[in-house]
């Protein structure tokens, strides 16, 4: 076979797939406390670029299983998920772990998988998310993954699911207190113009389970794709952590019931929009309000 026959056969995206699919397989919960020690510092430094707030963590409960079910946003860095994970180690310490459910294709990122993996992040599915809840551990989920993550900036004030409800189901199975886990500012971070469904579609990334590539305004390479180490916009972050939600008259076979189930989500969607609202009326643009921060008597 020639260099060209052999450059003509040649499929980055096969190779990507296959990755996935090795990452995918290993065990998933490598999550690493001595690891974390050091991390935490750091990603304290990186909530403090935001000056993030995390309101009324306490209302998760101390002990026992619960799912925080999040709002996605601010493109690859995430920074708000960032505060919650920084918050919670300072307040709860290393010896209550928090198990993130991330991107399937995330984890084969150099650096980045590894990182994610050792602070206690898992690949989303409902398999991981039984097995960390039946281990009484908190599980924070974002149902509406890349779809919420990569909204046009224009719907920044906007929970967006996708009309994705495993995790209502999972939750009235394993029957454990929902917390709604609520952050505005990080969609300010970095500015996503579109999804890219049809460029995604075109490209075939869902053989790499990507269903969209988006077009960001990012610094400093003005319009570009994900994927580049870019420097997020310093916007002002708020987290807010509302009431766990009563689904206690609810059983496990409630979660085969269509009717419960979107009683449910309806519920904790609207609680979630409500909460966002009132974030972005609090602080209605977050770079502004950071940079002001930092001015003198600001």
């Amino acid at each position: 076979m020639t260099a060209w026959s052999r450059l003509r056969e040649f499929d980055p995206l096969a190779l990507w797939a296959a990755a996935v699919d090795r990452r995918l397989a290993e065990p998933a919960f490598q999550r690493d406390p001595t690891f974390l020690a050091t991390l935490v510092p750091l990603m304290q430094i990186f909530a403090r670029y935001f000056d993030a707030e995390v309101r009324d963590l306490d209302r998760v409960p101390a002990t026992g299983a619960a799912l925080l079910v999040g709002n996605h946003s601010g493109g690859g860095l995430t920074p708000d998920t960032s505060a919650v994970f920084a918050a919670w180690y300072e307040q709860r310490g290393l010896d209550r772990p928090l198990i993130g459910l991330g991107f399937d294709a995330a984890f084969t990122i150099p650096v980045i998988g590894d990182v994610m993996r050792r602070m206690g992040q898992v690949p989303a599915s409902a398999e991981n998310a039984g097995r960390a809840l039946d281990q009484g551990l908190p599980v924070l989920v974002y149902p509406g993954g890349d779809h919420e993550l990569f909204r046009p900036w224009t719907e920044r004030n906007r929970i967006d699911f996708a009309g994705r409800k495993g995790f209502v189901r999972l939750a009235l199975e394993r029957r454990v207190p929902v917390v709604p886990v609520v952050g505005h500012g990080g969609h300010d971070s970095v500015i996503v113009l579109m999804r890219g469904e049809r460029l995604a579609e075109w490209l075939g990334l869902k053989r790499i389970r990507l269903g969209y590539l988006p077009v960001l305004w990012q610094l400093p390479w003005g319009l570009s794709p994900p994927g580049p180490l870019y420097l997020p916009m310093p916007a002002k972050i708020t987290v807010q952590v509302c009431e766990p939600l009563d689904w206690s008259r609810y059983g496990p076979e409630d979660a085969n019931d269509p009717a419960v189930v979107d009683r449910c989500y309806v519920e904790i969607t609207e609680v979630m929009q409500a909460t966002l609202s009132a974030l972005a009326s609090e602080t209605p643009w977050p770079v502004l309000r950071r940079l002001r921060s930092l001015l003198p008597g600001g």
